[in-house]
């Protein structure tokens, strides 16, 4: 029967680390594999390392089980990672093993048979009785007695308050759980060492410590009883002391065969060590199982569970009033893949499911949930079919990758419930399993207890002992009958039935037990609103995969080479002009990536979808995605203008602009003067979407504003609007500056008589801060109202055309100030006539005519050209002046022109050619050609860095071009994907 292949999400669950699922991304190709193959259940492949011989690969699916001749001590190694994903994508042909694999398939099977030869002597073989006897009667002993120290302490610690733990540091509960430790009762010493953590620690620390005491000394108080206790709480409560039970006598319990569903998996640090839990549930027996998984650091977490497969396997449990945790006793048949699981209940029957294991066992900290058909709410809840809602935990409270899948459909979820809520681990959206990205680690404590316990607990029973042995939890009455009634100390003998601290730890213990087992269903909760449906087709799946690879952030693929540096947008772009989305769960990470690039952001709303724009509408970060967004309701909340936060109102602005520029002004206009000045600094620059004249008054009222980022937005406003009176009363005050008057040779040249001070009114229509220089004042008002001044007053007043009028010879060294003015005004007014102008006059300009400030602002004059001027002119440069042209290459649209691109080859040659002092050039030229050069010309640089590295070894030009080859044949590559 052939095996179904998995799933990227199943192969990604198996992965050790982030990196290691990166790394194998880049070995998912057929190019990376010289040989592949599946002879019956073994996968098997040769990857080409770094070294001569390649890494031999293979994993057998049925376990599964790995193996690389590779060094990585991570387990999958990513060649066994990626063999995988190139099995999930692609047919792999059947192929007959080669003898490496026959080999490894013959040592497991070798070590298997003598791990059951062993346990079938050691089951067969004679055993000692009296020895393991009086092995056993000794660890009882010592478990007693020091049980009975730390009841003693435990009982001084609540007799003494527990006000002073705040102060002291944690050396007592450190001492007393290294007691326990050498009294063989590791689980429990853990439990005392991670009390010490709690004293000062976040809200109701107090409520927390009272808690947690109280059922460590429920179990130690359950240990003094453990003969009267049934079999299975027994088992339970000598468990949580540390009593172990080895596998050959879990093996030898009854086992359960049945089709395990791997559910889902997660890994904790937990002191030292690194615990793995997977849970299973079976199809047929309907009961849960908890395979647990340990590893020492540096060592590597077992991966034969693969998360969304089922498992033909027999169980066996260990012992315990709730019994979960299991060894997988025996496989039979192969690993298979699953739809959405079997089994999922309602969140009323999974609370009563929780209800009865804390009954069952008061010291459980964790039950698995199989939760059918819920949707998460706005306010941290899964919603089922019939309304009631569970919360869930801290830190998951936005499970974005959930909405994202599911698109707030009903769908399939499986998680681990403990008091403080429910934490996802997987979910089947359309049956796909994916597993859940994991929250924050938020801490947010709730009081458990009531408060007049808490208080008693803080001063001491010693102080207070008022204990009364009953308790109102939720308006019930408790009356507590616990261990100390059954104390035979008489009095009030600490421990006795009628000591005040064993009292408040007992009725503690209850309420905090009742209270957990207690908890209900939440109403009330209204699941989010479904998403629209999608428009776009889904990118190809090995495109999918080069995008999981892109969003990792790795930077070198699996040669080594380096990535493109802008690979990632360059990969959005061309998924969005060929009309594709990215799968819905990648949504989030991708609108993560284009928060801050306002560039990519009309990309990002197109590659995103419907799903993107919905999303958006959810939380604040995104909502820069509004702005783009086509689809979406302008107005999705009629109220949001006056009750969202400012990044929402500014998103909210951003978008009625938009779409009616004229209704969003009114808006701003209603509620201007109430504003914040921050605010509002901020509202006047979102008029730049949609700005007409038609904004001019609200703009003029933005001028007179106190605050001075108000009025210089509003100002920079206006400048772009030449036919403003803003821009009008600039020129008043420009035109009378400059004068057009013959030379002392009858020559025309232009005289500069600048302003001298500035006034109220040109302070408040300037668009930078007035500097305090009194030397430098006057070139500065000079420049402000030159550059607010409409560029076609000056080819009116001095009669001549651009061109003629700045080939005018400027007096009395004005020049630099006047040229960084009209290049300002250029760059508001986006004059081409004037730009085209003041680029040929200032490229032969002599250096002591520009300052080296301005230099940036010229440069910036090319982009106001239109594409077709402004790649003649730089392809020019490229050719003739490399050095100088370079500055301005990125500001060409991609893809570059065959003109450019040849030129780009011709500067790189002559550049590679002339030594180390152009090194910085050519590495910067490579950068930008990277992600713009055709990717046709991949062969033609790789052919010139060749050139480059045989005839100047030395100079490092050839280095550069063939990673440029490398970059461009990826884009290729990538774009083959997208197609």
């Amino acid at each position: 029967m052939p095996i179904e292949r998995w799933t990227t999400e199943q192969i990604r669950a198996l992965a050790p680390d982030a990196s290691s699922m990166a790394s194998a991304q880049k070995l998912s190709g057929a190019a990376k594999w010289t040989a592949t193959g599946l002879s019956d259940d073994v996968l098997w492949g040769l990857c080409q390392g770094s070294g001569k011989n390649p890494y031999q690969a293979c994993i057998d699916l049925s376990e599964p089980a790995y193996r690389c001749s590779c060094p990585s001590r991570k387990f999958p190694c990513k060649h066994a990672l990626g063999l995988l994903l190139l099995w999930s994508g692609t047919d792999v042909a059947e192929q007959t093993a080669p003898t490496w694999v026959d080999e490894w398939r013959e040592s497991r099977a070798a070590r298997a048979a003598k791990v059951s030869a062993r346990r079938a002597a050691a089951a067969d073989g004679p055993v000692d009785e009296a020895a393991a006897r009086k092995r056993a009667e000794q660890r009882t002993g010592r478990i007693t007695a020091g049980l009975a120290e730390l009841d003693q302490w435990l009982l001084d610690q609540v007799g003494q308050g527990l006000a002073g733990a705040e102060q002291a540091d944690n050396k007592a509960y450190q001492t007393m759980a290294a007691r326990l430790v050498d009294a063989q009762a590791p689980t429990v010493a853990g439990a005392v060492r991670r009390l010490g953590d709690i004293p000062g620690v976040g809200a109701y620390w107090t409520d927390r410590l009272l808690g947690e005491l109280a059922m460590v000394r429920l179990l130690v108080a359950s240990h003094a009883r453990i003969d009267e206790l049934p079999d299975d709480l027994a088992a339970t409560v000598r468990a949580r002391i540390g009593v172990p039970v080895s596998t050959d006598e879990v093996l030898a319990g009854s086992p359960l065969r049945d089709h395990w569903q791997v559910l889902g998996q997660v890994d904790e640090a937990e002191d030292r060590l690194t615990v793995r839990r997977t849970w299973l549930r079976g199809v047929n027996s309907g009961r849960f199982a908890l395979v647990l998984a340990f590893s020492a650091p540096g060592q590597a977490l077992p991966a034969d569970l693969v998360p969304g497969t089922v498992l033909d396997a027999e169980l066996c449990w260990y012992p315990g009033g709730l019994p979960l945790r299991a060894l997988v006793a025996r496989r039979h048949g192969q690993v298979e893949s699953m739809g959405s699981p079997a089994g999922a209940t309602s969140v009323r029957v999974a609370l009563a499911a929780w209800s009865a294991a804390v009954a069952a066992d008061p010291w459980c900290e964790r039950v698995p949930m199989l939760l059918a058909d819920v949707v998460p709410s706005s306010d941290g809840h899964l919603v089922d079919s019939v309304g009631d809602a569970l919360p869930l935990h801290p830190g998951d409270e936005d499970p974005w990758w959930l909405l994202a899948a599911t698109g707030g459909q009903p769908v399939t979820v499986v998680g681990e419930y403990d008091p403080a809520g429910f934490r996802p681990l997987a979910a089947w959206p359309q049956d796909r399993y994916l597993t859940a990205v994991p929250g924050t680690d938020r801490f947010r404590p709730t009081p458990q207890l009531p408060p007049e316990l808490v208080a008693t607990a803080l001063v001491g029973t010693k102080r207070r002992p008022d204990a009364q042995g009953s308790v109102t939890v939720d308006g019930h009455l408790l009356r507590c009958t616990g261990a100390a009634a059954h104390s035979d100390s008489p009095g009030t003998q600490a421990g006795g039935p009628t000591d005040p601290a064993a009292v408040l730890l007992e009725t503690a213990a209850v309420a905090l037990t009742y209270r957990r087992a207690g908890v209900t269903v939440a109403g009330g909760r209204a699941p989010v609103a479904t998403a629209p449906e999608e428009t776009r087709p889904v990118v190809p799946q090995a495109a999918v995969r080069r995008l999981h690879e892109l969003l990792a952030g790795t930077r070198r693929d699996g040669n080594g080479i380096e990535l493109p540096e802008d690979a990632l947008a360059d990969w959005l772009r061309y998924a969005a002009e060929r009309g594709y989305r990215v799968p819905v769960e990648l949504v989030p990470a991708v609108l993560d990536f284009g928060r801050p690039r306002n560039e990519l952001r009309s990309v990002i709303s197109a590659v995103a979808g419907q799903r993107g724009n919905w999303l958006a509408t959810q939380r604040a970060r995104w909502q820069y995605l509004l702005v783009e967004a086509e689809n979406v309701p302008v107005v999705a909340d009629p109220g949001l203008w006056g009750t969202g936060t400012r990044e929402e109102r500014l998103a909210h602005l951003h978008a009625v602009r938009h779409v009616d520029p004229a209704a969003g002004r009114d808006l701003l206009a209603s509620t201007f003067d109430t504003e914040p000045p921050k605010d509002r600094a901020e509202f006047v620059a979102a008029l730049a979407t949609g700005l007409s004249l038609a904004d001019e008054e609200l703009l003029e009222r933005a001028l007179r504003d106190r605050r001075k980022e108000v009025r210089l937005n509003a100002a920079a406003l206006l400048a772009t609007l030449p036919e403003s009176a803003w821009c009008g009363r600039m020129a008043q005050r420009a035109l009378p500056c400059v004068r057009l008057e013959p030379d002392e040779t009858g020559q025309d040249q232009l005289v500069v008589t600048p302003p001298t001070e500035a006034d109220t009114d040109l302070r408040r229509d300037t668009t930078q801060t007035v500097p305090t220089d009194k030397a430098g004042l006057r070139s500065w008002l000079f420049e402000e109202v030159v550059a607010g001044t409409p560029l076609d007053d000056w080819t009116t007043a001095f009669g001549r055309p651009a061109e003629a009028v700045l080939q005018l010879p400027v007096a009395d060294n004005w020049s630099s100030t006047l040229y960084q003015g009209l290049a300002r005004a250029v760059l508001a007014q986006r004059n081409v006539a004037w730009a085209v102008a003041l680029i040929d006059r200032l490229a032969g300009a002599r250096k002591q005519e520009l300052r080296s400030y301005h230099r940036h602002t010229i440069g910036e004059l090319y982009g106001v050209l239109p594409p077709a001027e402004l790649a003649k002119r730089i392809a020019h440069g490229l050719r003739h002046e490399p050095e100088r042209a370079q500055h301005l290459v990125s500001m060409l649209p991609t893809p570059w022109s065959d003109e450019v691109a040849d030129a780009m080859l011709v500067a790189l040659d002559a550049l590679g050619r002339h030594g180390d002092r152009h090194g910085w050039y050519i590495r910067n030229l490579c950068r930008q050609a990277s992600g713009a050069m055709p990717v046709t010309y991949a062969e033609p640089v790789a052919a010139l860095a060749k050139i480059l590295a045989t005839d100047h070894p030395d100079r490092g030009g050839g280095s550069n071009l063939t990673q440029l080859a490398a970059d461009l044949t990826y884009r290729r590559n990538m774009y083959e994907e997208l197609q």
